[in-house]
């Protein structure tokens, strides 16, 4: 491995195959930017239309807690809840993905806790 050890203000870093490393703060700050903040905008306009669409009596007893694999994953106090957010789904999902048709959400996955 071709690797060059350089100054840089007090600070090293490697050179590898004639790529300059980059330091792990602007590294992060890059991924921030580029993958989690999109992901995270996104998945600020979901819970924002499903605090809309979500009937009244089931709001203080869902949250979305993630979105994996085009599903979202919800949260909900119990089991009886569960059953009522499981039945009034499908609307809730059509919904959503005629709102925010970017997000590409599949399906609403319940889970009790």
């Amino acid at each position: 491995m071709n690797r060059e050890r350089l100054s840089n203000g007090g600070m090293s870093s490697v050179r590898r195959r004639g790529r300059q490393a980059i330091r792990l703060g602007d590294a992060a700050a890059e991924l921030l930017e580029q993958r989690i903040s999109r992901r995270q905008a996104s998945f600020a306009a979901i819970s924002e239309l499903w605090e809309r669409l979500l009937p009244a009596a089931l709001s203080d007893h869902c949250r979305i807690v993630d979105m994996s694999g085009g599903h979202l994953v919800v949260l909900v106090d119990s089991a009886s809840y569960a059953s009522e957010l499981r039945w009034c789904s499908p609307e809730l999902l059509e919904d959503l993905q005629q709102g925010c048709p970017k997000a590409r959400i599949k399906g609403i996955k319940v889970s009790v806790g």
